[in-house]
C-alpha cells in the first residue's frame, strides 16, 4: 500500500477527526479511503445512469410492465424460500 500525505486547514482536520470518532473509523486514513471509494462509486453510478438515459426507451411502462415486474419478484421470492439454509444441501422443490 502506498502512502500519501495531505495538508488540510485546521477546520477540515477537525472535521475529519470528528468523523473518525463519531462514525467508528479506526484512523483518519480509513475515513479518507471510504470517501474515495464513495466518490468512485458515485462516478460509476453517474456513468451508468447517463448511459441508460442516452439509450432510449426499451418499451412502454404501462400496467402490464409493472405486473411483469411483480411476477418476477414473486418468482424470485419463491426461489429464495425454497433454498435450504444448509450449505451444500439440495434445495427443496
Amino acid at each position: 500500500m502506498s502512502t500519501m500525505n495531505i495538508s488540510l486547514p485546521d477546520s477540515l482536520k477537525d472535521y475529519v477527526d470528528e468523523q473518525v470518532g463519531e462514525c467508528g473509523y479506526g484512523t483518519s486514513s480509513e475515513y479518507v479511503r471510504e470517501l474515495i471509494r464513495k466518490d468512485q462509486d458515485r462516478k460509476r453510478l453517474r456513468a451508468i445512469l447517463l448511459q441508460g438515459a442516452q439509450s432510449g426507451l426499451a418499451g412502454p411502462a404501462d400496467a402490464d410492465y409493472f405486473e411483469s415486474l411483480r411476477a418476477r419478484v414473486r418468482t424470485a421470492r419463491k426461489c429464495q424460500a425454497g433454498q435450504s439454509s444448509q450449505p451444500g444441501w439440495p434445495s427443496r422443490t
